[in-house]
């Protein structure tokens, strides 16, 4: 039980220090409801014990892990765009990617599309239009 309390901690302090500076727009803000939503779900279906205390571990941890992903996705947008060439961030372990590239501009603005992978896969693509 100490070591759920450790984690739950350690998931709410993490959410805490996102939501005080780092999350920047709605799209986190729905990265975090995602993952949370998909974390409380999961967590709910692996810990047979106490499905309650799976959901929550689960969701905090989620929300934390889908916030961030769009928050670097965001950031790798904004740098393309700035910079007018690709830019590709990767985690330590090499499992996933986010890979964004400028394809057009439209008056100020470039068009940058964005790429994430997940174990060497791409699992989403997107576009978004990024202003100065």
């Amino acid at each position: 039980m100490r070591k759920v309390a450790m984690l739950l901690a350690f998931a709410v302090f993490s959410a805490g220090v996102i939501s005080c500076g780092q999350v920047s727009s709605q799209r986190t803000y729905e990265g975090a409801a995602i993952g949370g939503a998909v974390g409380a779900a999961a967590g709910a279906l692996l810990d047979k014990e106490n499905r309650w205390r799976g959901a929550v571990i689960g969701g905090a941890l989620g929300a934390v892990l889908g916030g961030t992903v769009t928050e670097i996705a965001q950031r790798a947008a904004r740098e393309a765009a700035m910079a007018n060439r690709p830019v590709e961030y990767r985690s330590e372990d090499g499992r996933q990617r986010v890979y964004a590239e400028p394809v057009a501009s439209r008056g100020n603005c470039r068009i940058v599309k964005t790429h994430y992978y997940q174990d060497g896969k791409l699992v989403k693509t997107e576009e978004r239009e990024v202003c100065p």
